[in-house]
């Protein structure tokens, strides 16, 4: 599907319908619900994955059916964390043994990795653009459509 990916129907009912388009009154609404780490993340995605989920859970961007992708984004990561610890270990230019220079395969792997992560982050709301377009509701803030009188709160 090309252009841009469609505004969640909460966020137009914040913001403003500005394409005065119908709403999607039936859409999918996952309950928010932690979910569990996968077994098979390696250690360093493990530790990734403790570090997100309850932190994203809390604040309403994760639930059950994100599970793959957090594991997916948690998984790069592991690999990433992975390649970089070999790249300290040895050169980035290998000599081979034909006299070639060439680029140290576990360069291309963390620089894939990197590659990864970062669309993955877009989609979890994990780098600062990406959380500027998400709205979440903190307790005790007000939400844009309230009005405060007198210390009370008027829809």
């Amino acid at each position: 599907m090309k252009g841009r990916r469609p505004k969640p129907t909460h966020l137009k009912v914040i913001t403003g319908n500005l394409g005065k388009r119908p709403l999607n009154a039936r859409e999918a609404k996952p309950p928010i619900a932690l979910p569990t780490c996968p077994a098979h993340l390696c250690p360093s995605a493990k530790a990734e994955w403790k570090r997100l989920a309850r932190q994203l859970h809390d604040i309403g961007l994760l639930n059950s059916l994100d599970r793959t992708a957090l594991a997916a984004y948690c998984q790069a990561y592991g690999r990433w964390v992975e390649a970089e610890r070999k790249l300290k270990e040895t050169p980035a230019i290998l000599k081979m043994p034909s006299g070639y220079l060439q680029q140290n395969p576990w360069l291309t792997i963390a620089n894939k990795q990197l590659e990864l992560m970062a669309r993955f982050m877009v989609e979890l709301g994990l780098t600062p653009s990406a959380r500027c377009r998400i709205a979440v509701d903190v307790p005790g803030r007000p939400k844009p459509w309230e009005a405060e009188i007198d210390g009370r709160y008027f829809r």
